[in-house]
């Protein structure tokens, strides 16, 4: 009985994994709640090192790597650390399953060689399996050559590193990214390596896959070439590849070849990204897509997607595309022509265009969340807020406004709130400029229960 309840406290906690506020709370109820919860923290404990105070945090764990080190370690960094500390209760590290090398070279902040092996080795042993794998850029440690190697990842589903990785390296990984499902690769500006292919090539059951380009500027050199070859290599795998993001329009005409796609995430942030066309979406048809994201991608093309997909979308997010005002209606009118299951929505929505959104909210039962994008700077508050009043489906009810040019006036906002009152509890986001008077009305509806959580971006 003890350990079946045991193993249900681990189901609850594993869903509460990315909540570490509840889980911390939950640590001091008692000796089985807390050996519970401490694997599960420590599974990936880089992840709680991207907010917040870095630099602090790292230090924290630093030292908690440390204080697992054996005496002998401890003796070749004497100069370098102070080991004062005790020793934990807990043996942190086995509990990993994420080793980010990524993240250690910054909280070791030293090119010290001597501290870096000496925290890798602790780290790789026949003891440890690692899930997730992260290298850095012009990362140059043989690893395969350090003892447990192959057992520690056996079981490797996760590889993320960057294209200009050596021949050493990339021939260790080669040897245990058979059983690898994700793969991301960054891509650099210069001394990529060819052979990276291999970690595509290898992995029999290839789902996710995230090429991300890292240079900023119109660099002249001519990358076509390992673009195309990396390109022909994912070909192979478009039978199992489910979710893919790229940050560039693809060199050959690849998309079409990936029909089962359920994710597809287009990111053109990088400077030198932007001025391509994507014509390769005109006449693209994904019937099983459900999730479509688009950054800095032109209008046009994305609108034909959505048009040729089959209604299985469910979420669409297009952002920091400035279009036209009769783009903009175009594209709402295929969204509620075409995706009427649609969940979740990121969208610039014009003023003008607000008898569109009036469609998609009568067409799109089944919204829950809602991202209202404007880019007027003269936009009718008003007339939005009584659409969303009156025609709002039951489950909607997450909320972000961004205008960087004009905040709704309060009579607006409260007339709104007034209105919302009975329904679901609001989550709202405002990405736009607000005073201490629309704090106070905010904190007014919190209490009564018409918002639940509020966020404020300026």
């Amino acid at each position: 009985m003890p350990k079946l309840y045991k193993d249900i406290l681990y189901l609850i906690f594993q869903e509460l994994q990315d909540n570490k506020e509840t889980l911390y709370s939950c640590l001091f109820v008692d000796k089985t709640w807390c050996e519970t919860i401490i694997p599960i923290l420590w599974k990936d404990p880089w992840k709680f090192l991207k907010n917040g105070c870095k630099l602090r945090k790292r230090e924290l764990l630093l030292n908690l790597i440390n204080s697992n080190l054996s005496d002998e370690s401890k003796n070749k960094l004497g100069q370098y650390f102070n080991f004062s500390y005790k020793k934990p209760l807990f043996n942190y590290v086995s509990y990993c399953k994420h080793l980010n090398l990524i993240e250690i070279k910054k909280i070791i902040n030293n090119d010290t060689l001597i501290i870096q092996l000496e925290i890798i080795n602790l780290l790789i042993n026949e003891n440890t399996k690692f899930t997730h794998l992260y290298i850095p850029k012009q990362f140059n440690y043989q690893i395969n050559l350090f003892p447990g190697f192959q057992n520690c990842f056996s079981n490797i589903v996760f590889l993320s590193c960057s294209s200009n990785i050596g021949d050493n390296v990339l021939d260790g990984l080669s040897k245990i990214c058979k059983s690898i499902k994700e793969l991301e690769l960054i891509i650099d500006e210069n001394n990529n390596n060819c052979d990276i292919i291999k970690l595509i090539d290898i992995p029999t059951n290839l789902i996710n896959v995230r090429l991300l380009i890292k240079y900023d500027f119109y660099i002249h050199i001519n990358y076509e070439p390992f673009h195309k070859i990396l390109e022909k290599s994912l070909m192979k795998h478009s039978n199992t590849i489910r979710y893919l993001k790229i940050t560039k329009q693809p060199t050959l005409m690849i998309l079409s070849s990936f029909i089962y796609l359920i994710r597809l995430e287009l990111d053109c942030s990088c400077l030198g990204s932007r001025h391509y066309q994507w014509n390769c979406l005109e006449n693209l048809s994904l019937p099983f897509l459900q999730i479509l994201k688009a950054r800095y991608v032109p209008i046009k093309p994305i609108t034909n997607l959505i048009e040729n997909t089959s209604g299985s979308l469910d979420e669409i997010k297009i952002d920091y595309t400035y279009h036209s005002e009769n783009d903009n209606k175009r594209i709402i009118q295929v969204i509620y022509h075409n995706c009427s299951n649609l969940k979740y929505l990121t969208l610039v929505i014009k003023s003008n265009n607000l008898i569109e959104l009036e469609k998609l909210l009568i067409t799109c039962k089944y919204l829950i969340k809602l991202n209202i994008l404007t880019d007027d700077r003269v936009f009718d508050w008003n007339n939005l807020f009584d659409l969303l009043i009156r025609l709002s489906p039951i489950t909607l009810y997450k909320f972000k406004f961004y205008n960087s040019y004009v905040s709704p006036d309060l009579d607006s906002l409260k007339l709104f709130l007034d209105n919302w009152k009975g329904r679901n509890s609001l989550l709202l986001k405002f990405n736009m400029d607000i005073n201490d008077e629309y704090s106070d009305l905010i904190e007014k509806y919190k209490a009564e229960g018409v918002i639940n959580k509020f966020d404020y971006y300026s």
